[in-house]
């Protein structure tokens, strides 16, 4: 699975970096050799938990549990007690603490390791459990395999490049794509520790090829021009985990040359869909299925946008533990229903408007996506963040409210300036100055804090 720990790629001290911490993959072979052999020795557990800080601890783990076959369930650092409790209780997971200095004596060697195959168990990601505590998806290796196999073709990812990213080691982006990945086409890793500008401009420096990063820390590029120019130099920059704002994407080719990649996906599904290496790549798409994953978007009738669905081997196993909520998760006819609504335009190019519970609008006997509207306010020069949402209204079902982060123009204003650019209908009812959108972790708006001050402007 982990083709560059076989040394067919060689190896070099600096194969793996993160945070200032340099390491062979014979380093990482053997740190991960002696994390395989503690759990050899726990006996039979159904899965080992670690904290997932930005470290070469955290890299060593996740090989580790590999190489024994105990699926590893990533804990945030930051994660109160309440969240970890409810991890640890749930994942049935015993915590690791992990001495990267310790080696294996044999490293691979391994007899009293679980045989495993494809379909077994590698991780369990909890999600952010926005709709009650979060559930435990059940990884397996051939989903990881076949995502990052799909991906290193769509990206042109190959050992030449060096894979420059800041992101956290709990989630798919920063882990599965970007220590897994890493690990998998022998690719150079350089974890920077956190996105900050600088730390992205200084990787250049060490030949940085390809990018990972969320719309936060592109957003952040974007405006320090300095550390955005030094990435002219990279082969691909790539964005997920939430909607690039247009204007970023428009600042960062003026000022990198490179029209940054977007790619679609969740923890449950791994990536699906991609923009390609030299292909076309326009701002607000997400680009077509990846190979081996079929789409489909369910719209009502008479409408272009729906719930995107989703088939293919990259899915994960189902939800720790409950049954129930993975057969829910599926229509009656195995498609996986991922809650986003989505477009599929000219040559299976996708485009996703939002979430459906927050971001499908039904106002005056129309369905509106809430990203079409956020897309045109973010078009206007003075605005800087926006985040659209439907609220009750006892005429239209809802009606269409905006909030956004500008400066020197009117409510009045981006109201006719939406209009003009779409349909009608689709223009806010309302505007709303807000000092910051808030976000998550990943930079995804949180339209439910938003939701919940409008419930209680009403209340």
């Amino acid at each position: 699975m982990l083709t560059a720990l076989t040394g067919v790629f060689g190896d070099r001290a600096d194969a793996v970096s993160v945070a200032g911490r340099a390491a062979s993959y014979e380093d990482v072979l053997g740190a991960a050799g002696a994390v395989a052999a503690d759990l050899a020795g726990w006996g039979p557990v159904p899965a080992f938990a670690v904290t997932a800080t930005a470290s070469l601890e955290t890299v060593a783990a996740v090989v580790g549990g590999l190489l024994a076959g105990v699926p590893c369930v990533p804990v945030p650092p930051d994660a109160g007690p309440v969240e970890r409790g409810h991890i640890l209780r749930d994942s049935g997971a015993r915590l690791l603490e992990v001495d990267f200095a310790r080696r294996a004596p044999s490293p691979g060697a391994l007899p009293s390791a679980r045989a495993t195959g494809p379909g077994d168990p590698a991780l369990i990601l909890y999600t952010s459990g926005t709709t009650g505590e979060p559930k435990g998806v059940v990884l397996s290796k051939g989903a990881i395999i076949a995502d990052l196999d799909a991906l290193a073709g769509a990206w042109e990812w190959t050992a030449q490049d060096v894979l420059v990213h800041g992101l956290p080691l709990f989630h798919v982006h920063g882990l599965v794509l970007g220590v897994l990945g890493a690990l998998r086409t022998g690719s150079r890793l350089l974890h920077t520790g956190r996105p900050t500008p600088e730390a992205y401009a200084a990787a250049a420096a060490a030949g940085g090829s390809l990018y990972f990063g969320v719309p936060t820390v592109w957003s952040r590029i974007a405006a320090a021009p300095g550390a955005a120019a030094a990435l002219s130099g990279a082969r691909l920059l790539v964005s997920g985990s939430a909607a690039l704002p247009t204007p970023v994407f428009h600042d960062l080719e003026r000022l990198t040359g490179h029209r940054v990649v977007e790619r679609y996906g969740m923890t449950e599904t791994l990536i699906t869909v991609s923009g390609r290496a030299g292909g076309e790549v326009a701002p607000g798409t997400v680009g077509t299925a990846l190979e081996g994953v079929a789409t489909r978007v369910v719209a009502e009738p008479g409408a272009d946008i729906g719930e995107l669905q989703v088939k293919g081997p990259t899915l994960f196993s189902g939800y720790l533990g409950r049954p129930e909520a993975t057969a829910a998760a599926y229509t009656e006819d195995g498609w996986f229903r991922t809650g986003d609504i989505a477009a599929v335009e000219g040559e299976g190019v996708h485009r996703i408007v939002g979430r459906a519970s927050t971001d499908m609008i039904k106002s005056g006997g129309y369905r509106i996506g809430a990203g079409e509207v956020e897309n045109a306010l973010l078009d206007h020069p003075r605005v800087r963040e926006a985040a659209v949402v439907g609220v009750p209204d006892a005429d239209l079902g809802q009606r269409i409210v905006a909030f956004v982060v500008a400066e020197g123009v009117s409510g009045g204003e981006l109201t006719e300036f939406v209009a003009a650019r779409l349909s009608v209908h689709k223009r806010p009812r309302e505007v709303r100055f807000i000092e910051a959108v808030p976000r998550n972790a990943m930079g995804k708006p949180q339209k439910r804090l938003l939701l919940e001050g409008e419930e209680r402007d009403r209340s």
